[in-house]
């Protein structure tokens, strides 16, 4: 993760004379959206750390471990869409509150759960209790001042980028000298406190408006339910199609049939999509018109597939294959962790280089930190020289397009 640029507050939260809050409730404030920022990059990085021992403990094939991963994603990525709605039809206090106790009651059940289905189910309804980024809004709109608000927007995401390092290491530990059931439990105890102060720290609302109870149901009839809905389950059905294909065979119809429907779906949804008032529409179809939108959407991919690539695929490599210890493996992962941390600093670059060229530069490091793995690291004297560089450089370039292409 990285920092997060400036935003605007949104105007559903604010009003034209916002009520300043005292210093020291701002910087406890601070504090506690940080942690939902640390819990958003944790529940990831800290995955990777455990998902050996999670194969192993519940018997998990390939294709079912890669669902640890995604159905946390996907569920996290389908009610981004319409989590600045909800906040809409409630009031965003409630809405982060609420996310941040379902993350850590789920959490706490996922530490006690030995079977993959279930572990797997929790893993989604984690995702959806994710709230970190309504945070960010809330903490903009308590720090109006834009010194203040760019300083508070720094340390926030500069948490994202200490968390992906902390959780490779805390994972680790757990898994090595306790239990992956504590990589749960270590994210209720910290989340369950944490909503429960920020029920006492969050002003209750941003605005002076009340809506009547007709306005309010109207808001929440137009949330694109289905629209989301739809998606959500073609992206299941796609990442089911693709994750069974190294086993079942890609003519296979455990394959063929859920890929159809998906793409199917896909369609479906960018249909439904047009046939919505715009503004309940949760992808609007004008949005794909904007100035470089479709070719930054596209680049801003990139860094998540390989950053999730290189974790899941050395992690597993490491310690299935090489035997090295879970700590072993992390401690040989860190080179990642530290240059995006160094790399989150380079926001100011686009002052003096185009965005462009940054872009282009972070791509360019990529592809060669690619070829690197390609040509070596299946053997365990490979690691200084190809994976070392290869992580740095890559995690270098994948930074780089990731903060110039927000």
């Amino acid at each position: 993760m990285s920092p997060l640029p400036a935003l605007s507050p949104a105007g559903t939260l604010v009003d034209d004379h916002p009520k300043e809050l005292p210093l020291f409730r701002k910087i406890v404030l601070l504090v506690l959206f940080c942690f939902a920022q640390f819990l958003d990059v944790f529940n990831t990085s800290a995955i990777f750390s455990a998902l050996p021992a999670l194969d192993i403990s519940m018997d998990m094939t390939e294709s079912q471990s890669t669902w640890m991963i995604s159905a946390f994603q996907l569920t996290f990525a389908s009610f981004l869409l319409i989590s600045g709605r909800i906040s809409d039809v409630y009031n965003p206090k409630n809405v982060f509150i609420g996310g941040v106790a379902v993350l850590g009651v789920i959490s706490l059940c996922a530490g006690f759960v030995d079977n993959k289905v279930p572990m797997i189910i929790c893993r989604a309804l984690i995702g959806i209790g994710e709230h970190s980024r309504l945070s960010l809004s809330l903490l903009v709109n308590i720090f109006p001042d834009p010194l203040q608000q760019a300083r508070a927007i720094g340390i926030f995401g500069g948490c994202g980028a200490i968390a992906n390092i902390l959780g490779l290491l805390i994972g680790g530990m757990f898994v090595e000298w306790a239990s992956y059931h504590w990589v749960f439990w270590f994210v209720a105890i910290i989340a369950v406190p944490v909503s429960l102060a920020c029920v006492f720290m969050i002003p209750p609302r941003f605005t002076k408006t009340t809506n009547s109870p007709e306005r309010e149901a109207a808001k929440w009839k137009s949330l694109d339910l289905v629209g989301v809905s739809i998606l959500t389950v073609a992206l299941i059905l796609f990442i089911f199609a693709v994750t069974s294909g190294s086993t079942d065979g890609w003519a296979s119809a455990m394959v063929l049939i859920p890929l159809v429907i998906s793409i199917s779906m896909v369609i479906a949804f960018f249909y439904w999509e047009t046939r919505i008032p715009v503004e309940q529409a949760a992808i609007p179809p004008r949005t794909w018109s904007y100035n470089n939108f479709s070719v930054l959407f596209t680049v801003a991919l990139f860094p998540f597939f390989w950053l999730t690539t290189s974790f899941l695929i050395f992690i597993t490599l490491w310690q299935n294959i090489f035997h090295w210890s879970v700590i072993s493996s992390v401690i040989h992962m860190l080179p990642m962790g530290i240059i995006a941390i160094a790399a989150s600093f380079t926001g100011p670059l686009s002052r003096v280089f185009s965005p462009k060229w940054i872009i282009l530069t972070g791509l360019f490091l990529s592809m060669v930190a690619s070829i690197l793995l390609a040509l070596g690291g299946g053997q365990p004297e490979d690691y200084w020289s190809y994976v070392f560089p290869a992580l740095a450089l890559g995690s270098l370039g994948v930074m780089l397009t990731y903060l110039h292409t927000k």
